[in-house]
């Protein structure tokens, strides 16, 4: 029965440590994302700073390409509503992971005590 037990904890805990790698990846890519949100608003503070008779380049490569001011403005107010919702999907999908690792951490603990019980009493039999 202990074997039995102990090869449940042992896959339970391989799960669990795959949880926590889902997790590490997400906050790393939320990071990114935090990254990329503060440059954008910075490019969007600066753009506002310009009027219509200011040139604006924009980098395509190795070129700069001449871009309409509020061409540019527009695609940085589009880019910075897609960050921040993906900085939403991924605080959600943070707590989804947080609650299930949780909960995970809960049965490994049950696991845990059951395995020892079962140890215990085959200790006893012998």
């Amino acid at each position: 029965m202990a074997e039995l037990i102990q090869k449940k904890l042992k896959f339970e805990v391989e799960k669990y440590t795959q949880m926590q790698k889902d997790v590490s990846k997400s906050m790393s890519a939320r990071q990114k994302l935090e990254t990329q949100l503060t440059e954008n608003n910075i490019v969007k503070e600066e753009l506002d700073l310009l009027d219509s008779t200011n040139t604006v380049y924009k980098l395509i490569g190795p070129v700069l390409v001449k871009q309409d001011p509020d061409e540019a403005k527009a695609t940085v107010s589009k880019r910075l509503d897609y960050i921040n919702g993906e900085i939403q999907r991924y605080e959600m999908l943070l707590k989804d992971l947080e609650k299930k690792s949780d909960q995970q951490r809960e049965l490994l603990a049950s696991l845990q005590q059951e395995f020892q019980k079962a140890q215990g009493l085959a200790v006893g039999k012998a």
